[in-house]
């Protein structure tokens, strides 16, 4: 079963078919409608109904708000008054100057939970052939969620054509991410101005991947490394067992399986390695839907496994 609420895309279909195909070049207003996010957050107070006789139909709870949809009405989360709400028309308005004037292009858009969680991700027109023939090209991810599991992010991420899988970008020690909580209000100039300083790290991250490419890696010390990340906590507080299942299959792509294991920037190398790990957390990581695999691949448990992965075998190659 499929839980993306909605979602507009451009180019080839993503995720298993899910979504409105738009043409290239439509304005921010038409993406906004297929995307289904031409909606509104509003507010309510919070109000409870006693159940021991009180004559009162309902009463205040002070200090909490709700906040429900503007077109249907349901409600999506009670948060403290004091929280930030970011609309969805600001999603897609951050792009609007960066299509119009940067190079940027929007390929997809969209509602996660109901409308709990939204995102836009845009090319960004940079990209790389690695050795001429592995395709990898950057991309600007923002989202933002209502119900405080996600604090309003903007990240690179790149994504290798051959496969689709999806990484973020590291700049030097750092990740090339914003995020601002929403005890704050989102400034969406002040993220850019922000982001501006790491749009000089894709050459960065461009001659790390080059140096995975070269790196050759032995099954050993595949295996070890896999070991490592691949686990999961074990009922009643037992402390972390390897995932033995995910490890055979991530080991399967790095010898042949892969989408792209058999190019000369894979074969046997760390940049192979890397890409049958983000692979598996993409398209084969167990998940009750497909909604939950991409919100894990993008913000969740998902996305450290890949940053983990990254971060060991860059270290490896230094």
């Amino acid at each position: 079963m499929h839980e993306v609420e909605t979602m507009a895309y451009t180019g080839q279909v993503p995720w298993h078919g899910i979504g409105s195909q738009l043409a290239p070049g439509q304005s921010i207003e038409v993406w906004r409608e297929r995307a289904g996010m031409n909606w509104s957050l509003e507010e309510a107070e919070v109000r409870f109904v006693a159940e021991d006789g009180d004559q009162h139909p309902a009463r205040a709870f002070p200090g909490q708000k709700v906040l429900y949809r503007s077109d249907t009405k349901r409600p999506l989360a009670v948060v403290s008054k004091r929280y930030q709400v970011v609309q969805p028309r600001e999603i897609l308005d951050f792009y609007r100057d960066l299509t119009r004037h940067s190079g940027f292009e929007l390929e997809t858009a969209g509602v996660l939970r109901g409308g709990r969680k939204l995102w836009a991700l845009a090319r960004t027109g940079q990209g790389v052939a690695l050795k001429g023939q592995d395709q990898v090209n950057g991309y600007l991810l923002l989202a933002t969620a209502c119900d405080g599991t996600l604090a309003t992010t903007a990240q690179f991420t790149s994504v290798r054509v051959v496969c689709n899988n999806t990484l973020q970008i590291a700049v030097g020690d750092r990740v090339g991410a914003i995020k601002v909580p929403h005890r704050s209000a989102f400034d969406a100039d002040k993220v850019k101005s922000q982001l501006g300083i790491t749009v000089a790290g894709w050459e960065s991250f461009v001659e790390r991947m080059r140096r995975l490419c070269e790196t050759p890696v032995d099954p050993d010390s595949a295996d070890v490394l896999l070991r490592k990340l691949l686990t999961y906590q074990t009922a009643n507080g037992g402390g972390e067992a390897v995932n033995e299942q995910a490890v055979t299959k991530v080991r399967s792509l790095f010898n042949g399986e892969g989408r792209g294991s058999a190019l000369k920037t894979s074969k046997g190398t760390a940049f192979g390695l890397l890409n049958s790990i983000t692979e598996y957390v993409d398209h084969h990581r167990r998940a009750q839907s497909t909604e939950n695999r991409l919100d894990a691949a993008w913000f969740g448990q998902g996305a450290q496994t890949k940053l983990q992965a990254w971060n060991a075998l860059v270290g490896e190659a230094a």
